[in-house]
């Protein structure tokens, strides 16, 4: 065995002797596990956990890391017994659903679906640890909505067949995370792959002389017949190199392409919240569904993508989850979509902190809370400049235009169609429709709400502490503010030509960017009748049916079975950035200025070269800005920079 080995064993049995320590004998200790970033204690005495219902907290703060306490497989309940005891023990008000409870032999875990959480894990986790002490399991609590998504339920049976395979792929993992660092003279390195100077294809490589990160990995949705503009530059990618990857969020441009990892061989980890990885699931199925209704190829299957979800660990915000042996992640509120994350990346024992804000929103929505400031340390900011040139209109003002427009369209019998993304901007347009029919300000019509909008609404109905406080306690008090009576789902076969025949209406219907999606299918219905509108309420990047529709063009073509097939566009054409996800310039500046601690290199990516030449001028500029930010750097792609560089 070589010195270097001797160490790391050393580094280990240490790490192992600090936390039996605290460990009571009459837990009766069974083993202890490195799976992922976990420490996993396993004992036997259960009945005994009840005394020390802090413990887990008390060694997570003695030796830095995510400490879970479980008990060991002999010890627990067959499930049936521990079924009957979880419904039995349980407060009527939780509303358990009998037949929503799914078991993982591998984890000990069981997942429990009930209307009101919050009853079956009890103030400081007493109730939960109570059941975890006289079943052996540990109880996961899951929201019920009232829809259920297809997708989302195959997907919990096929981990949950997986469990076996994830718990040794954990455990592999975690003697690779948990090891001690080898080199202690370290560097830091970013190469853009994907999103600098252009809009699309996220994709941010960190290296440090231990490990590999990567940062998002998505597709250009634009640009599909390029592969060389639609794909981030793999070349560069040594994949059996890379120590994880995060995912910042679900949209397609920051996650479409990480299945394709998994088809070239990776295994590895991907590291995102709980609503993104449902989120991701979900659109990235539909994905693979609608190319291969149109015949645009994807470079990867389902297969791929299940694949992926089964080497996926969640994480929560502000919670401090070690990825590699040199390289701590944080994820904290983005304010962008339900679940997305502004990355904190603590690099060494101190060497060095990122601080990746992905796409994020400076500001208040009805959906969600402004983007997150605060950081442990911050020596470089990566930062989203995809409206580093404009202003927005106020939140508000978006919210009257809106209403004004759909309430003009219904006075001369229209229809208003609203093309959205599936993940927030549908959700948010629910929002506000039904309280403008509720406060009177439109006449009280049908909202048809077609696609992969209604899965991604029960998504965010089973995530309430994701939302906006307001949304968040109408959740909690039973009520749901996305579905009311005027709201109509479309589900399975639809007769659109039926549906644009309901005059006054809305139509909300995917994909936002009218690049496919059945809102495609409303336009061809609806763009030759001038008294209908469409109102586009998202990006339309270049290249799409809607940035043409948006600019203005009369005469637009589009394929149907196979057929080029020319469309006027006579329906009055709307376009509203005030209901973006995205910061506009002002909001840039003002994060620039209001992240703490202050940052000494700033980097912009995510934007067109005009909006990020823009931002930067503007910061550089700034002398509050300049006082702290010795470099505002707008690199290409593939430039690679050199962060620890003196």
């Amino acid at each position: 065995m070589t010195s270097g080995r001797l160490l790391l064993d050393r580094g280990k049995l240490m790490l192992l002797k600090s936390i039996m320590e605290e460990i009571p004998a009459e837990l009766e200790l069974s083993n202890i596990e490195f799976e992922g970033p976990l420490i996993v204690i396993y004992v036997r005495n259960r009945k005994a956990l009840v005394k020390y219902p802090m413990l887990a907290q008390t060694i997570a703060k003695k030796v830095r890391k995510r400490i879970v306490i479980r008990v060991s497989p002999d010890a627990r309940l067959s499930k049936e017994e521990a079924k009957k005891i979880i419904i039995e023990y349980s407060p009527k008000e939780a509303g358990i659903d009998p037949n929503g409870m799914y078991f993982d032999e591998a984890s000990g875990e069981v997942l429990v679906k009930a209307e009101k959480p919050g009853y079956i894990i009890g103030k400081g986790n007493v109730f939960r640890n109570m059941l975890l002490a006289e079943t052996g399991w540990r109880v996961v609590p899951l929201r019920t909505t009232p829809f259920e998504t297809k997708t989302l339920k195959e997907i919990t049976n096929y981990l949950i067949k997986q469990s076996e395979y994830r718990l040794e792929f954990l455990r592999t993992l975690g003697e690779r995370v948990h090891r001690d660092v080898i080199y202690k003279n370290n560097y830091v390195r970013i190469t853009g792959l994907g999103g600098f100077r252009e809009v699309g294809r996220s994709a941010i490589l960190v290296e440090t002389r231990e490990s590999r990160i990567l940062l998002d990995f998505g597709i250009n949705v634009g640009a599909f017949s390029d592969p060389f503009k639609a794909y981030p530059i793999i070349d560069i990618l040594r994949i059996d190199e890379l120590d994880g990857v995060i995912v910042t969020h679900a949209h397609l441009d920051h996650a479409g392409l990480v299945p394709l990892l998994y088809k070239y061989g990776y295994r590895g980890p991907v590291y995102t919240t709980k609503p993104t990885r449902e989120l991701m699931a979900i659109m990235l199925k539909d994905l693979l569904e609608v190319s291969k209704k149109s015949g645009r190829y994807i470079p990867y299957g389902e297969k791929d993508l299940l694949t992926a979800l089964t080497h996926t660990i969640t994480v929560d915000y502000d919670e401090v989850t070690d990825v590699a042996p040199d390289i701590k992640l944080t994820m904290y509120n983005a304010g962008h979509l339900l679940g997305s994350g502004i990355v904190h990346l603590h690099i060494g024992m101190g060497l060095y902190n990122i601080v990746y804000t992905g796409d994020f929103k400076y500001a208040d929505s009805r959906l969600l809370s402004r983007a997150h400031t605060e950081f442990p340390r911050v020596e470089a900011l990566i930062m989203e400049s995809t409206y580093g040139a404009s202003l927005q209109e106020p939140r508000a003002q978006a919210e009257a235009r809106l209403i004004e427009i759909v309430k003009r369209t219904a006075e001369r019998n229209g229809i208003t169609l609203i093309p959205v993304f599936a993940a927030g901007r549908g959700q948010e347009i629910l929002l506000v429709l039904n309280n403008a029919i509720k406060e009177k300000q439109i006449p009280p019509i049908n909202i048809y709400v077609e696609g992969l909008v209604n899965e991604v609404t029960a998504v965010h109905l089973q995530y309430p502490e994701y939302l906006s406080k307001k949304v968040r306690e109408d959740i909690y008090n039973g009520e749901n503010p996305f579905i009311t009576d005027n709201v109509k789902i479309l589900e399975g076969p639809v007769a659109r030509p039926d549906i644009v025949e309901d005059r006054p209406s809305v139509i909300i219907a995917t994909n936002g960017m009218l690049n496919g999606g059945p809102a495609v299918e409303y336009f061809k219905l609806l763009a030759e009748d001038p008294r209908n509108s469409i109102v586009f309420v998202g990006y339309q990047a270049e290249g799409t049916l809607g940035r043409m529709v948006k600019d203005g063009m009369k005469e637009v073509s589009i394929i149907v079975e196979n057929k080029v097939e020319a469309i006027k566009v006579n329906l009055e054409v709307e376009s509203i950035d005030g209901f973006s996800g995205h910061s506009d310039q002002r909001e840039l500046l003002a994060y620039a200025r209001d992240i703490n601690p202050k940052p000494k290199t700033i980097i912009l990516n995510h934007g067109e070269p005009n909006a990020i030449d823009a931002l930067a001028s503007l910061l550089k500029k700034s002398k509050e800005i300049r006082t702290y930010a010795q470099k505002i750097l707008t690199p290409s792609n593939l430039d690679s920079i050199h962060l620890t560089a003196q």
